[in-house]
Order: structure tokens, then C-alpha cells, then sequence
């Protein structure tokens, strides 16, 4: 349930909350909320997503500043992506250059989204820079506001199932240092399993 609530599959978080008889840890219509603005980033509507976002809680924004920076700096990366030169000028200097101002952190994003505009037309501009124009770079500003919407819930903004393969991975590198031992195979699902080897170590 708390994979599918954070990732946002409503329909089939519903259909389970039914068939398990589980509480839902938030509103359904919240998830189809989160979905629509996260779609919205996706397409490089960023206005659409803020106006999204605080239809459906003012205080997310108003409360975070890093979020709404990065949602005002992936507005200026998509007037950049769209050849609106002018208008990203005005818009960093009105909106941007103000909180830039205010941090040493936003400046320097600033200055690195703001390099676009130097390397638009050149080949060789570094990765740090080509990257802001990447889908990743949306999908990025997208897993901000989706952590802040889940949090403003009092959800966890990360999926557990996630963390719990984590862990499991560390426990079995710490366990391939000392004996051999039955592995999951995390790319086909399965165990990888010897049976004899199973059976020595149950013996021991």
C-alpha cells in the first residue's frame, strides 16, 4: 500500500485497500492530485503545476522556499528549451536574481541554468549544465514536489519497499564476506539457491 500510495497508482491502491480490508493512509483523490502535477512537470508545464500545488495546499510553497526556487528555476530551463531568450532574462532577473541574492545555493543554480544561454547552440557544453535539460531534470523538480506534497499528508516520502531492498542488499554483502549463503536475484525475482550448500549451512 505504501509503495502504491508514493508512486502514485491510485486505481490499483484502491482495488487492494478493498481486497486486504486496509485503511488507506491518504485520501485517493490526493494521489490522483499528486499524479496530475507530476504529469504536469513532466510536460514542462511548470505554471500549471504551481497553480496545481497550491490549489491544493498554499503552505507547501509558502513554507518551503528551496521547492519554489527550484520550481521558478525549472520555469526559466523551460524558456530556455523553448528559445525564449528575452523572456528568460526578464523572468531570472525579476524572479530568480532576488532569491539568488538571498543564498549562495540559489545563486549558484542560477548560474548554472543561466550557463544554457552560453553553451544553447555549442556541443561541447559540460554535463553539468546539459543535464538541467534532460527529462531526469524534470522528473527530479517532480520527486521534490511530490516528497513535499506526501510530507505536507504526514505521508512518507519514500517508498519503505525500496529502503527494505536496500538493507537487503547491505546484509547480503556484509554476509558474502564471511560464508556462502542462498542469494536473492534481484533481476529475475528469484532465489538462487544451491541446495546442498542450503543444507550444509542448515546442519551447521
Amino acid at each position: 500500500m505504501d509503495y502504491l500510495v508514493i508512486e502514485g497508482y491510485k486505481s490499483a491502491a484502491e482495488e487492494f485497500s478493498q481486497e486486504a480490508n486496509l485503511m488507506p493512509p491518504v485520501d485517493f483523490e490526493s494521489i490522483e492530485s499528486r499524479m496530475d502535477i507530476r504529469e504536469a512537470l513532466q510536460r514542462g508545464d511548470v505554471e500549471d503545476a504551481i497553480t496545481r500545488v497550491n490549489d491544493l495546499n498554499p503552505e507547501i510553497l509558502d513554507t518551503n522556499p528551496a521547492l519554489y526556487f527550484h520550481l521558478q528555476q525549472q520555469k526559466l530551463i523551460e524558456f530556455i528549451r523553448q528559445g525564449r531568450v528575452a523572456e528568460a532574462l526578464e523572468f531570472a532577473q525579476e524572479e530568480l536574481a532576488p532569491r539568488g541574492e538571498e543564498s549562495p545555493e540559489f545563486l549558484s543554480e542560477l548560474e548554472r541554468t543561466m550557463a544554457l544561454l552560453a553553451f544553447e547552440a555549442s556541443a561541447s557544453s559540460p554535463q553539468a549544465i546539459s543535464e538541467l535539460l534532460s527529462p531526469a531534470q524534470r522528473m527530479k523538480t517532480a520527486g521534490e514536489v511530490n516528497a513535499a506534497i506526501l510530507e505536507s499528508l504526514s505521508q512518507g516520502k519514500e517508498v519503505k519497499l525500496v529502503g527494505l531492498l536496500k538493507l537487503l542488499c547491505w546484509g547480503e554483502s556484509m554476509l558474502e564476506e564471511r560464508i556462502e549463503f542462498p542469494k536473492v536475484d534481484l533481476r529475475e525475482g528469484l532465489l538462487s539457491l544451491d541446495t546442498l550448500k542450503v543444507e550444509d549451512m542448515m546442519q551447521e
